[in-house]
């Protein structure tokens, strides 16, 4: 094996490139290792021009191997890998919106980056992914523009960790994923705690200072091992498609991007005359209908940018920091919904529904990265065909209904109640009704309003938004060159498809709780998205307005359809005891009470599931189970034993709920036999009398009802009566 290493630090681990021969075929490979953690990339690019297709084709696979974790997983009947995960799509969801806008456009041969995860202890493999991916094309002959650099940065207690392990993001008040290149940033993941604006940007500060520092270790690994890329020159365009255009077009596209409708219906509409009148020209029937729907789309683009930038204009006539009509309602739907969310924004419509289970109801987690982990908050988003005015397939998922799943669950799980508080788990379903821009941010807004109406108690309302940004190049008089841009809140239609960036902000009014970054450019400066983050905060405050006047608070108590939840607490040496052989217990008391489900945590926290006063019963029955008995403590019991020395009452269910009533505690007074006063059934009153040093239970009759023996006929006996308790057994 020929063997090449490369090796830098990284928040304070090495980091090693190694290019060997091991994956030769492909145009660019790389095994990246960081601490323990290692991922091969691979980067291939197809030899054959596609010309049926008017986009680049890239495909970006994050494959999970079980191996990779050390662990034999999967289910009992299927020991290998099979679908990927939701966290699969999502890391390879993060490569592929990193490196795809570094590509040039125009070319039509597949690409497919593989990373493929052969080694996983604590470190993230997502910001290694993202380097590996960098390396592997960087170092290959495919046309790219990278390399790119990607970190985590954590903060906890207001101290930042670069690249934390898994551990540290657990506890972590933030967790950024960033990516770029030459002081930009191209791509952010973002989860946090309700931080500040400020604390934000210092992270994204942080990210570019360490990208740097990569980026420069990576170009000293390109100048000597990249190989000189394939040509990938733009096609020039026949000289009659651009005479066509001026001649009779050029002064169309404007009045169709700025017709201030909340659409795109007028440039689709220019885009069908344009592409009929290019099919009478003779010269240019041969001309491929990506070739003709490109040439539009990028006037519409070059169009749309230069009136933000000069004209100071939006396709819909708004203001740069307006914000579309904005609904809200919350329930209404039906009560048979455990609680509901509307939530429009100009044409995006989203309807949220919530359902509350028991904690038996949560989604068993077990991939690579979380073994058996029990996920009891979860939203999931459906995109129907429809929503876009579209007509397709429906059914199942796909990476970007996946993503943008995550990312609304993402900005509302900093609000979710904690298990002790609310031991409910919540699914939210989000059907996006009508989309015209950011549904999953609409999602966010739709999703606290079921939340709210279905009494789940979180810490705050939580919205969102999207903002974007239009630029144009510039030149001074001295010859410098630089950027004009325009920051747009609340991107739709056009601005979404043609703009810059794609910069989603969700989060309280206290702080931000997710962002998410995409962009069709090579990067966003930081001062760009400072100021993003700040009109962010201004219109989610909007939104929250919006959101609070319909309902300001949780309601009080959750749906009467919902389950009822009762939780308890037992000693962890209890538990054996509430199961029972075999389950024999615990099923006894589902089948007795009618519980839905009881659940049992290794810390002795029990919950229990339930409707119609089921659960309160189940709660009685473990009680009494795991009481713990104390002297002075009387009950009604009942008599189960006797024997010449006394007799045994049972005053509970559990094996050790059985206590002596000596013969000298019956009656005040001597009594010849026990057997005079109580036989095996009766129903007696009892008080603890003691627990001796060994556990056992001492019961008197007479300190709680010293006329028993007196009702029952009986008199004082001047025989002998025996005053010690034998060791028997119970």
């Amino acid at each position: 094996m020929q063997t090449k290493k490369f090796e830098t630090v990284v928040g304070g681990k090495p980091m090693v490139a190694e290019f060997t021969d091991l994956a030769e075929q492909a145009n660019g490979s790389v095994l990246l290792r960081y601490g323990n953690t290692a991922v091969l990339a691979t980067a291939v690019m197809s030899g054959r021009t596609r010309d049926d297709i008017d986009y680049f084709p890239l495909t970006v696979d994050y494959e999970e191997r079980f191996y990779a974790a050390g662990a034999i997983l999967g289910s009992r009947f299927m020991r290998r890998e099979g679908r990927p995960s939701d966290q699969a799509i999502l890391s390879g969801r993060v490569v592929d919106r990193t490196i795809r806008p570094l590509f040039p456009q125009h070319i039509r041969n597949e690409v497919q980056v593989v990373i493929t995860v052969l080694a996983l202890d604590q470190e993230d493999p997502d910001q290694v992914a993202v380097n590996a991916a960098s390396l592997a094309l960087a170092t290959s002959d495919i046309p790219w523009g990278g390399p790119v650099a990607a970190v985590r940065i954590g903060q906890k207690d207001g101290q930042p960790i670069i690249n934390p392990t898994y551990q540290e993001r657990e506890a972590a008040e933030l967790d950024v994923l960033a990516c770029g290149k030459d002081g930009t940033i191209n791509m952010i993941e973002v989860g946090a705690q309700e931080a500040d604006e400020p604390t934000v940007a210092s992270a994204f500060g942080l990210a570019v200072e360490e990208h740097n520092k990569l980026l420069a270790w990576q170009q000293k690994i390109i100048q000597e091992l990249g190989k000189e890329k394939l040509p990938s020159e733009k096609p020039e365009l026949p000289a009659a498609l651009v005479q066509l255009f001026e001649s009779e077009f050029a002064d169309k596209v404007s009045p169709a991007v700025f017709c201030g409708a909340p659409s795109k219906e007028a440039i689709y509409a220019l885009l069908d005359a344009w592409k009929a009148r290019v099919a009478e020209v003779e010269e240019l029937k041969d001309l491929k209908p990506g070739v003709i729907k490109r040439f539009l789309e990028d006037k519409v683009d070059e169009e749309i940018h230069r009136g933000a930038v000069e004209d100071n204009k939006r396709a819909d006539n708004r203001r740069f920091d307006e914000i579309r009509p904005l609904f809200a309602k919350a329930g209404g739907i039906s009560d048979v919904l455990h609680g509901s969310g509307v939530f429009y924004r100009g044409g995006t419509h989203v309807f949220t529904a919530l359902t509350l289970g028991g904690p038996g109801d949560s989604q068993v987690i077990d991939t690579m990265e979380e073994h058996d982990i029990k996920k009891r908050f979860i939203h999931h988003y459906n995109f129907p065909p429809y929503s876009a005015g579209e007509t397709g397939r429906m059914g199942g998922i796909n990476r970007r209904a996946t993503g943008h799943g995550a990312l609304a669950e993402k900005a509302l799980a900093a609000v979710i109640p904690p298990a002790e508080q609310f031991p409910y788990t919540i699914r939210l379903v989000s059907e996006c009704f009508a989309s015209n821009g950011s549904t999953s941010m609409g999602s966010a807004c739709a999703g606290t309003l079921a939340l709210m109406d279905g009494g789940v108690p979180i810490k705050a309302p939580v919205a969102g938004i999207a903002m974007g940004v239009m630029s144009s190049p510039t030149r001074s008089r001295d010859g410098v060159e630089g950027t004009k841009y325009k920051i747009l809140t609340d991107i739709q239609g056009p601005e979404d498809e043609f703009g810059g960036m794609d910069f989603k902000v969700a989060g309280t009014r206290k702080g931000v709780t997710a962002i998410q970054l995409d962009i069709k450019l090579d990067g966003i400066p930081l001062p760009v998205l400072v100021e993003a983050l700040a009109g962010a905060k201004a219109a989610r405050e909007q939104i929250l307005t919006v959101i609070e006047k319909e309902i300001s608070t949780p309601r009080a108590q959750i749906s009467s359809r919902a389950p009822e939840i009762l939780s308890m607490k037992i000693k962890p040496d209890q538990i054996g005891l509430v199961i029972g052989g075999g389950g024999k217990t615990i099923n006894g008391i589902r089948d007795v009470s009618g519980v839905d489900d009881i659940t049992i945590e290794d810390d002795g926290s029990v919950f229990i599931t339930g409707k119609g006063g089921t659960a309160q019963k189940a709660k009685v029955m473990i009680e009494s189970i795991v009481k713990e008995y104390k002297a002075g403590e009387v009950y009604d019991g009942e008599v189960t034993r006797m024997m010449d020395f006394g007799a045994f009452v049972r005053v509970g269910p559990g094996k050790d709920a059985e206590g002596l009533v000596h013969v000298s505690e019956v009656a005040p007074f001597r009594i010849n036999k026990v057997s005079d006063a109580l036989k095996v059934g009766d129903k007696v009153r009892v008080m603890i009398k003691e627990i001796d040093e060994k556990g056992r239970i001492n019961l008197s009759i007479k300190a709680v009802d010293p006329d028993f023996a007196s009702r029952k006929g009986l008199q004082p006996s001047n025989g002998p009566q025996r005053q010690e308790r034998p060791d028997q057994p119970r």
